[in-house]
């Protein structure tokens, strides 16, 4: 059995590697450009705006946002809404200013489940970071970005700011790694050779995929021995042997996607009870039958339901549930039409996008009403627990998981957050996943207190600041903002957008950023005439 374990944990890890990642090489971003961006500056001021800290505290200005070099070292009340603000009680000494009068600022946000791509979907890497800035996305957790080196050397170029780029943090998946020598990772010793190795090359935490429950209680020990983190995408293949509890048990710090939640709940059953005819490899069978899952559990309200819940709670689970990934199971023809794709996709990723047996996530070759309603019905579910969840004490937080099924970088953080609140998730609390509680996700592991997420002075300088109210309308986070009629002149007029997006105290205009992305697709398109 121990040989059959082993065997199938190989195919596994070739199967994810050659199909998700392995992709042509990927171009790294070009060196940021003279005028990407001002700052740091050595006091940079941002008048009269309405904070919304991440912390789940409701929205409070005019405030003035003080800035010193990278860090935050005051945020001001400086009077009250309707009312001309006095002057004389600002802070003072600005080398710079932003005037963010009726203005919204958060802090920048934070995308835990971020993959770069390849070349078969982008020219370089400018195109997915750009995205992502554009929607004041200032972190991302790559799980993984790309390969081991090449994740290092664009994580330190963003570090230093040569590059417009997110702050990155590097998680890999056991066995990954130009340069390891050790072979497939598929026992307990190799899994903690593989860590002690990553750790030394600067990888921050483990993402698994499919591994037996031996193997995966070793690397997660030695993962937090070195204080790295920890995130399962709990492979079908796997979860018949460790469903999200049993990870959760284990110590493993977040769950991401769906995989292993309901199988944590059956009733009457002990794994999925696939049709006769399925087969893991045809991802129509792979990501259609999964879904079928949504009548198959204890119901929500449950001792079982809600024992699930508390022990989440106990092992302070964090779960990154990426439903904009799937979004397209239960409406493909609104997914494949998103108004962005004409402006913002390439067309090399839209290829990509396009049915196919080879490109991963591709998989609508039959995809009929069926599949659609049982989409539908299982989000329904997902979502109850989710919101279950978060009512009771535990933390769910915002990802993209782009670009897969029609999902596009940024595009679908935003329709995430969405996602969140169609759950029952208020905005605030939307944001304090996309904030705040991603940050946590990033440095507990690492035994240390949050340096950003939360808009408090002393931590660093990333904020997000947009000129309609997002707490009023999510949707004005998009970049291709939102249409409104202007009762004044009778016509729809498009609002919204990202107007700044502030990493590391240097100020980017999001909507230049978006700009040169909507240049990236023309060339391309024009180049394929």
């Amino acid at each position: 059995m121990k040989c059959k374990t082993n065997l199938l944990t190989l195919i596994l890890i070739l199967f994810f590697s050659g199909i998700s990642y392995a992709q042509n090489p990927l171009n790294p971003a070009p060196d940021r450009a003279e005028g990407e961006g001002e700052g740091p500056f050595e006091r940079l001021i941002i008048r009269g705006v309405n904070v919304i800290d991440g912390s789940g505290a409701p929205p409070r200005g005019p405030m003035d946002i003080v800035i010193e070099g990278n860090k935050i070292v005051q945020i001001a009340n400086v009077g009250v809404p309707y009312i001309p603000i006095n002057e004389k009680g600002r802070p003072q000494g600005a080398t710079k200013e932003i005037d963010a009068t009726g203005h919204y600022a958060m802090p920048g946000f934070i995308n835990l489940h971020a993959h770069v791509g390849g070349a078969k979907k982008s020219p370089n890497a400018t195109y997915p970071y750009k995205l992502w800035m554009g929607h004041g996305i200032t972190t991302i957790r790559g799980v993984p970005a790309a390969g081991v080196n090449w994740t290092q050397s664009e994580k330190k170029r963003s570090a230093k700011n040569e590059i417009v780029a997110p702050r990155i943090v590097a998680f890999h998946t056991l066995g990954s790694g130009e340069d390891w020598e050790g072979g497939v990772v598929y026992t307990p010793e190799k899994a903690r050779e593989w860590v002690q190795w990553g750790a030394k090359k600067g990888v921050e935490g483990l993402k698994f995929f499919s591994h037996d429950p031996a193997t995966l209680k070793a690397a997660i020990d030695e993962a937090h021995k070195h204080k790295m983190g920890t995130v399962a995408h709990i492979a079908q293949t796997m979860v018949g042997e460790t469903n999200a509890l049993d990870f959760a048990r284990m110590g493993l710090d977040n769950l991401t996607h769906y995989y292993g939640l309901f199988e944590a709940l059956y009733k009457d059953q002990d794994i999925q009870h696939w049709t006769p005819d399925f087969n893991y490899n045809d991802e129509q069978d792979r990501f259609s039958q999964v879904a079928h899952n949504w009548d198959k559990i204890h119901p929500r309200g449950s001792k079982e339901w809600n024992a699930l819940i508390e022990e989440f709670l106990e092992l302070d689970f964090i779960i990154d549930p990426t439903m904009t990934a799937y979004l397209a199971g239960r409406d493909v023809m609104k997914e494949r039409n998103a108004v962005w794709h004409d402006i913002y996709t390439l067309p090399s990723l839209h290829r990509f996008y396009y049915p196919s047996r080879t490109s991963h996530g591709s998989y609508f070759f039959n995809w009929t009403s069926w599949d659609e309603i049982a989409w539908k019905n299982f989000y329904r579910v997902w979502m109850s627990f989710l919101n279950d969840y978060k009512n009771a004490g535990g933390r769910v937080t915002v990802s993209d998981d782009a670009s897969f099924i029609y999902n596009l970088w940024g595009f679908g953080y935003i329709e995430e957050m969405e996602l969140l609140q169609e759950a029952g998730f208020h905005p605030l609390e939307v944001i304090r996943g996309a904030t705040m509680h991603a940050a946590q996700a990033i440095f507990e592991p690492k035994g240390k207190p949050i340096e950003f997420g939360v808009l408090r002075p002393g931590l660093l300088a990333d904020i997000v600041i947009v000129e309609e109210n997002p707490i009023e309308n999510l949707k004005v986070l998009y970049g291709t903002g939102f249409q409104r009629l202007n009762d004044d002149t009778g016509k729809l007029e498009r609002v919204g957008g990202v107007k700044y997006t502030i990493k590391d105290g240097i100020v980017y205009d999001a909507k230049q950023l978006l700009k040169d992305v909507e240049e990236m697709v023309k060339k391309q398109k024009a180049e394929e005439e």
